[in-house]
């Protein structure tokens, strides 16, 4: 989640070359799609912004600075892959021809595909409960209808 993610840039547990995952902030997930602006910044004010990636199912503002790609679907809490990704696993990110890929066999994606759990939704009732239920992908503009 994002602030698991924030404490560690802060302590210095980020390294040039890593990308760092922040999952289960998407339309279901967050609900409604958090703001990354806070690890975003913290990425910046340790000079990391042009040595780390940082991806997301969650969204960025305007005032976002660094490698950075937002809006990923499926978003983790719905099953996609963000959802199975693993501490050391390697990440292709190629601008060129719109690719984002983990680079794991399919034998591996699917055994933990197979053993992935849903994460208990962090509202049970009230109206972010209601909205996560039924909040379309952010590829489909995130709406209820």
């Amino acid at each position: 989640c994002e602030e698991d993610a924030l404490q560690a840039i802060l302590n210095d547990q980020i390294s040039e070359g890593d990308v760092i995952v922040i999952r289960y902030e998407g339309p279901k997930g967050g609900p409604g799609m958090r703001e990354m602006l806070a690890p975003t910044s913290a990425v910046m004010g340790k000079g990391l912004g042009e040595k780390v990636a940082l991806i997301t199912d969650g969204r960025f503002s305007g005032g976002t600075h660094g490698f950075v790609v937002g809006h990923i679907t499926p978003e983790a809490f719905s099953g996609g892959p963000l959802a199975i990704i693993e501490d050391g696993d390697e990440i292709l990110i190629d601008t060129e021809n719109n690719k984002l890929e983990l680079l794991i066999d399919d034998s591996a994606i699917a055994q933990r595909l197979s053993n992935w759990k849903q994460p208990t939704p962090r509202y049970k009732k009230g109206v972010l409960a209601k909205y996560a239920k039924l909040v379309h992908s952010a590829s489909e503009g995130a709406i209820t209808g």
